[in-house]
């Protein structure tokens, strides 16, 4: 039997922050859960609902590891990390980090 290996693709792009101070902490995400700005969770267009990604910020190569359970980001970004994920890798009084994000679950 042949095995087939999904070896993910490596995206870069922008990526911001949301759940504090913007009402949506406690609000419904695109799949039906709660929104927590303090767990690591994200939002991006179209990967799908319960993937886990790496998400590594280029300035300083600092990780972590979300879980796709919103869609978005509705502005300039590429995806949507949560404050808390976001607060992991870069400072979020900058609002902006440039990323790259790799499946990996």
């Amino acid at each position: 039997m042949i095995e087939t290996l999904l070896i993910a693709q490596l995206t870069c792009g922008i990526a911001t922050h949301y759940g504090v101070n913007d009402g949506m902490h406690g609000q419904r995400t695109a799949n039906g859960e709660t929104f927590d700005a303090y767990s690591w969770t994200a939002a991006h267009p179209y990967l799908p609902m319960g993937t886990k990604i790496r998400v590594t910020n280029q300035a300083n190569m600092r990780q972590v590891i979300v879980r796709i359970n919103d869609r978005g980001p509705y502005s300039y970004a590429d995806i949507d990390l949560s404050y808390a994920a976001f607060a992991h890798i870069g400072s979020t009084a900058q609002g902006n980090a440039t990323v790259c994000w790799r499946i990996v679950g």
